[in-house]
């Protein structure tokens, strides 16, 4: 009895968590579609944002039962637009009903006008009696509104249209009161010592970021699998996390600047670089490809997987440390690195 009225509390909880989600934020633009039996939600906020301004997106989708929704995939239609943070989420009503919900955090590339696209959502209708999709498709489709907005550029209060009156002409230069044979010797010195500071200094940041790069990877890995392995329901969370750690150690190591790509396109990046070698473009690969099929096709893998992919997560961070360009002989040395069935506690 106790197991079944926490479920239910915990239903009438997200039934009202997302029933929320369905109300407009102050000072926030809109768009509704509805298609049947899906109606479909856009939410941009603040509406009239400014430059450095983070700026939500919501995409939120409210089905009927039996019917199946395809939210859009990550960052599509939004190439335009940095992407700061994204976080999916789905629940079910008491009625069954489908609540799902994308959450952006967005940056516009500039002040001015601007339009946030068209966005493609699609749907499987189950139900009985129902045509699952129309035919020759595989779904039906919702396309929502676009919506323009403007971002608005930073004006200082303190600007004035007064201008300072001129100065006094200069006088004639004494060229007598200037050392001439000590500034060009003196200048090429303090050049060369620039130089050289410069130098040393890039030597040394290269240095520490590898070594800090490292340790907040493995830092951040060890905090996530100090506890037992995700059940089901939390299995979408923790690749969310373990892909983030993953990109995060690759922008703070190479300077590759990932979380506001997709994977394809954050791929194509790295592939060019002199920095990852073939070997570990292939296993970053494996493990990138891994980590969408839980986020974004709704895959569960089996605690094997997980184990599967958590060692692959650390042979990469550890394998590229102070190694950038690795050949396959260097990949090729996965003894050094954790064994997967240690590597988080069974659940």
């Amino acid at each position: 009895m106790i197991g079944f009225h926490s479920t239910r509390l915990a239903r009438h909880a997200a039934a009202l968590a997302f029933c929320g989600l369905f109300t407009p934020a102050a000072g926030a633009l809109e768009t509704t579609s509805v298609s049947g039996p899906v109606e479909v939600r856009v939410e941009l906020s603040p509406d009239a944002p400014v430059i450095g301004d983070p700026m939500i997106l919501r995409i939120e989708a409210r089905a009927e039962p039996d019917v199946e929704v395809l939210m859009p995939a990550f960052g599509e239609a939004l190439d335009r637009f940095r992407i700061v943070d994204f976080v999916p989420r789905q629940d079910l009503d008491e009625a069954g009903r489908t609540l799902q919900s994308q959450r952006y955090t967005l940056q516009a590339p500039g002040s001015g006008e601007h339009v946030l696209p068209s966005l493609l959502l699609e749907f499987i209708d189950h139900r009985p009696g129902r045509d699952p999709a129309p035919e020759d498709l595989d779904a039906y489709e919702i396309l929502t509104e676009s919506i323009p907005f403007s971002v608005a550029s930073v004006i200082l209060d303190s600007t004035s249209a007064d201008l300072s009156p001129p100065m006094e002409p200069l006088g004639p230069r004494d060229r007598r009161s200037l050392p001439w044979q000590w500034l060009v010797p003196a200048g090429l010195l303090l050049a060369l010592a620039g130089l050289l500071a410069a130098r040393a200094w890039q030597r040394w940041s290269q240095q520490a970021a590898v070594r800090s790069a490292w340790e907040i990877a493995n830092a951040d890995l060890d905090a996530l699998l100090a506890e037992p392995l995700p059940r089901e329901s939390r299995v979408n969370a923790f690749f969310v996390e373990l892909s983030g750690i993953v990109r995060s150690y690759l922008e703070n190591r190479f300077s590759v600047r990932s979380p506001e790509l997709t994977t394809e396109r954050f791929l194509e990046t790295v592939s060019g670089s002199p920095d990852l070698g073939d070997a570990h473009q292939l296993l970053l690969r494996d493990f990138l490809g891994q980590c969408d099929l839980v986020k974004f096709a709704h895959h569960v893998p089996s605690p094997e997987a997980i184990r599967e992919t958590i060692f692959t997560a650390r042979r990469f961070i550890d394998e590229t440390r102070g190694n950038p360009g690795g050949s396959q002989a260097d990949a090729a040395s996965a003894g050094a690195g954790k064994d997967p069935a240690t590597e988080a506690s069974p659940s």
